[in-house]
């Protein structure tokens, strides 16, 4: 891949000085034989957190540790997918068109098919290893200390699940139990085949590979458990076959060697983004024999063309993101097209860029109302015991000292303001605020104090992982602005706005203070908003504009700095984005992964790895529900959410004759709306905002009417 590659240090420099250093945090770190950082926010936290039994999502697969439940009573690790047919429901929204259903959610606790041992019991222990963005290896002993085990390289996407055994009799169990199971050949030497049926009438394939190449003999001791010889060493692998004949070709072609490694790497080149994800494989006749993967939509819809053409006809639905297709291989190339790498700080469309010259009408009407929000309290705004609408107060007033200073061509009237702003920005990067940040020991990186009192709520979570890319996004982006109106600005805060993109985005699997990418999931697509909360659920993620909102953050803060590879990264991050959410949150009528009957809901609400409902964590409120998915309202608003899908969500929603009138709405969340009027209607947007009398109680507290008509301005809504 030519072109500029995305993935180079942010810095490598120490924590500052004035951020202290715990070895406390709430979570310890249990369960997990690991030195170095770890992602919190990925898609296996499950197995080390509390009661270790919640289940790992990686599509089309779940895997769970059974820990003596159900029917098999088994303490191996259970496999297993789930079909539309056996999902559960919520009512349906009669006031919305289309009257969909208000959640959905796929069964947890169905063991479809189980890798265990005779010698596991009560006494088992279960231990992460080796976790990383895309995988990570779980390890089952009898008991602690024990030198027999059966490791689990648990991977997104794996076409088999794989349990690597050592010296134990290894059982293959189903809690839905066996109907059948019958010998079906072997697709190469040393590999035995199996096929059983459950008494749902699904199609499981077994494979076992011996690593002395004996045939295991396995047999069936009763209809939950398949048992095979005493001292095994070796593996097995499972696999649903919903594809007869034609769909255990594939898996025969690949059953023998499973992933125990995966990179990714990734350039831009102008405006085309390219990323590869490669897979380390091991097993048995490793170089003749080839993975199997199964990919998302958005990633077929990116292939570039030679992985296309390693596509198969095997599909199995995931849980929250249509159907997942086999592919063969060890590495997918993915190419995004279309990068928005002209997008600055100006109101920006896909047809004519950057708008960095306003109509004089405008830029009257932004004089005369700027002076009353740049004398705004900056620094009480901004000194809050939360580092989210700290940094949303941070954002809002570099946003507005930009507009005033360049669309408003009036730089000597916000100069005042953009002192106030640095003189309160240093605040934080001196870690003075009301509740500072600490470097966490255990987990590596950098978190609120807010919790370390027994809070676990406080700042939605913070001290926990939770959201940083929405918290830190939004200082990132305030330092952007500040630093490209004042380079000399830089020097003494560079290090520190470094420290907050290395904590939520880290672009190197090296680096000994961080994990690599904790939010940001470079296979779903998005990134994931919780940390270290155990969910039966798995992770999930709210607002896909404040996860834009980062992604651009880190894309303008890399060209304030002159960081070639950070802008380029978010480049590449904002064109995998508009694509992913398209797919899976943002649903226009025509959307093929989500439910028929959950799609009018336009968008998601809170998707989680294992159920969408379209509610917040907040409140019911519609307006809370598809406001959370536009705020904050940016340049890259008009690039992830586009005019088809505002249509549509305006129409059925907040238009006139809709569910909930925008006029209806008596909060900030109607400056909300009408700012994200201005994609499809940016007249609608300025008059709004331009009327005389304007209530400013109509604005959220992260925004400013001089914003939001600016914003409306450059998308053509002004006059003259």
């Amino acid at each position: 891949m030519s072109g500029q590659d995305v993935f180079l240090p942010v810095s490598t420099g120490p924590i500052p000085a004035n951020i202290q250093s715990r070895n406390d945090h709430p979570v310890p770190k249990s369960w997990i034989n690991a030195t170095g950082p770890i992602p919190t926010n990925k898609f296996y936290a499950g197995y080390f957190l509390g009661s270790q039994t919640n289940a790992g999502f990686t599509h089309p697969y779940t895997v769970a540790w059974c820990k003596g439940g159900g029917n098999a009573v088994s303490y191996g690790m259970a496999v297993t997918h789930i079909e539309s047919n056996m999902l559960a429901t919520g009512p349906t929204n009669p006031s919305i068109p289309g009257n969909p259903i208000s959640y959905y959610i796929n069964p947890i606790g169905i063991q479809s098919v189980i890798l265990s041992a005779a010698e596991l019991g009560n006494s088992t222990v279960y231990i992460t290893e080796k976790p990383t963005a895309f995988s990570v290896h779980m390890v089952l002993r009898p008991f602690n200390g024990s030198s027999q085990s059966i490791t689990f390289p648990i991977f997104q996407g794996m076409g088999l699940v794989t349990g690597v055994y050592s010296n134990l009799q290894p059982m293959v169990q189903s809690s839905i139990m066996f109907r059948s199971v019958d010998r079906a050949g072997s697709p190469r030497a040393g590999v035995f085949k199996y096929r059983a049926i459950l008494e749902n009438g699904e199609t499981w394939l077994i494979y076992a590979i011996p690593a002395n190449e004996t045939d295991p003999n396995l047999q069936l001791i009763s209809n939950t458990t398949l048992r095979g010889p005493p001292g095994f060493s070796g593996f097995f692998q499972v696999a649903k076959n919903p594809a007869g004949a034609s769909g255990e070709k594939f898996y025969d072609n690949s059953a023998g060697v499973y992933a125990v490694d995966a990179t990714i790497s990734g350039s831009v080149s102008s405006n085309v983004g390219t990323y590869r994800i490669t897979w380390t494989k091991a097993g048995k006749d490793v170089s003749n024999t080839p993975l199997l993967m199964f990919s998302l939509p958005h990633h077929v819809q990116s292939f570039d063309g030679e992985t296309s053409g390693r596509r198969t006809s095997l599909q199995l639905r995931t849980t929250t993101k249509g159907m997942a297709t086999a592919v063969i291989g060890e590495y997918w190339t993915m190419v995004e097209p279309g990068l928005p790498n002209n997008m600055g700080f100006a109101p920006w469309s896909p047809s004519n860029g950057s708008i960095l010259s306003l109509s004089r009408t405008a830029k009257h009407v932004i004089q005369s109302v700027a002076p009353a929000e740049l004398g705004q309290d900056i620094h009480g705004q901004s000194d809050l015991d939360s580092m989210y609408f700290s940094g949303k107060a941070f954002s809002k007033f570099a946003t507005l000292v930009y507009t005033v200073s360049k669309l408003g061509s009036n730089p000597s009237l916000a100069a005042s303001a953009l002192e106030t702003l640095k003189s309160a920005f240093a605040r934080f990067v001196n870690n003075q605020q009301k509740v500072p940040l600490v470097y966490d020991n255990i987990w590596k990186g950098v978190v609120s104090s807010a919790s370390y009192g027994g809070d676990l709520g406080a700042d939605f979570g913070n001290t926990y992982y939770n959201d940083h890319h929405f918290h830190y996004g939004y200082f990132i982006h305030a330092a952007a602005i500040m630093g490209s109106l004042d380079p000399s600005w830089l020097p003494t805060n560079k290090d520190w706005v470094n420290m907050l993109v290395r904590d939520a985005g880290n672009p190197v699997t090296n680096d000994p203070l961080f994990p690599f990418s904790r939010s940001f999931d470079w296979y779903n697509g998005h990134s994931w908003a919780k940390g270290l909360f155990e969910s039966a659920d798995g992770k999930d993620q709210e607002s896909t504009s404040e996860d834009v909102m980062f992604a651009y953050a880190v894309k303008m803060w890399g060209k304030t700095i002159g960081d070639a590879s950070m802008e380029a990264r978010g480049n590449l991050m904002l064109g995998i984005l508009r694509r992913s959410l398209q797919n899976y949150f943002l649903m226009e009528s025509n959307n093929k992964n989500q439910p028929p009957d959950f799609i009018a809901n336009k968008v998601t609400g809170i998707l989680f790895d294992n159920k969408v409902d379209h509610t917040t964590y907040f409140g019911n409120n519609l307006e809370y529900i598809h406001g959370i998915h536009m705020l904050p309202l940016l340049p890259s608003s008009t690039y992830t959410r586009n005019r088809k899908f505002v249509t549509e969500e305006w129409n059925a929603l907040f238009g006139p004759n809709s569910t909930l009138p925008v006029d209806k709405v008596a909060s900030g969340w109607r400056g909300v709306l009408y700012a994200n009027l201005a994609i499809i209607d940016p007249v609608a947007s300025w008059n709004f905002f331009a009327q005389p009398n304007f209530d400013y109680g109509l604005l959220d507290q992260g925004a400013t009417r001089t914003w939001y008509l600016a914003f409306a301005a450059g998308l053509g809504g002004a006059p003259l």
